[in-house]
């Protein structure tokens, strides 16, 4: 599976990816510290890295997560992950977009066609309804990213997820197939 844009592609990853994920998280740990949950220290080896592809192929087959690496267009370089979890069907049809971007990639459009190319599939390919997000309000450049791949707003969700210890306030955006 490969979701073609001008800058970036998606392709699921392989076991063969592990390598270059860990490098990706490991250089950019600090960078992602502040916007995820506190990671157990094992996270940071090529078995853990492993060990979420491996997830991430067993969630695609069951239909409950969609996950992607982003590659560059130029190089096919891995520069981050674009994730479609917390698949819900019958009457809701919904699920929670993820995503992160090497630091040094940041600011030149790619994540925002990564999501734009992400929410394609979910309408398209996986028959969802709605895609939403959870961003944190000081999360400028996430939440410009959002709302350039067409996002809206619905509102502020108190203490929605604990990120780097801290049960954090978000701001919820979604986007529906008829947009």
């Amino acid at each position: 599976m490969r979701l073609e844009g001008e800058k970036v592609f998606l392709r699921r990853l392989l076991a063969s990816d592990a390598g270059e994920l860990l490098d990706l998280r490991s250089r950019n740990q600090a960078f992602f510290q502040p916007f995820e949950p506190i990671q157990p220290t094992d996270h940071y080896t090529l078995e853990a890295q492993l060990a979420a592809i491996e997830l991430a192929h067993v969630n695609w087959e069951k239909g409950l997560a969609y996950g992607f690496g982003i590659c560059t267009a130029e190089s096919a370089r891995l520069i981050g992950r674009v994730n479609l979890a917390n698949v819900v069907r019958g009457a809701w049809q919904n699920c929670t977009i993820g995503y992160f971007i090497d630091q040094s990639q940041n600011g030149q459009g790619f994540m925002t066609e990564a999501v734009k190319l992400a929410g394609r599939f979910a309408f398209d390919e996986a028959g969802l309804h709605r895609v939403q997000a959870g961003v944190m309000p000081h999360n400028v450049r996430s939440i410009r990213v959002l709302e350039k791949a067409g996002f809206r707003n619905e509102g502020l969700s108190k203490r929605y997820l604990n990120i780097n210890g801290v049960w954090e306030d978000h701001l919820i955006f979604a986007r529906t197939s008829e947009e």
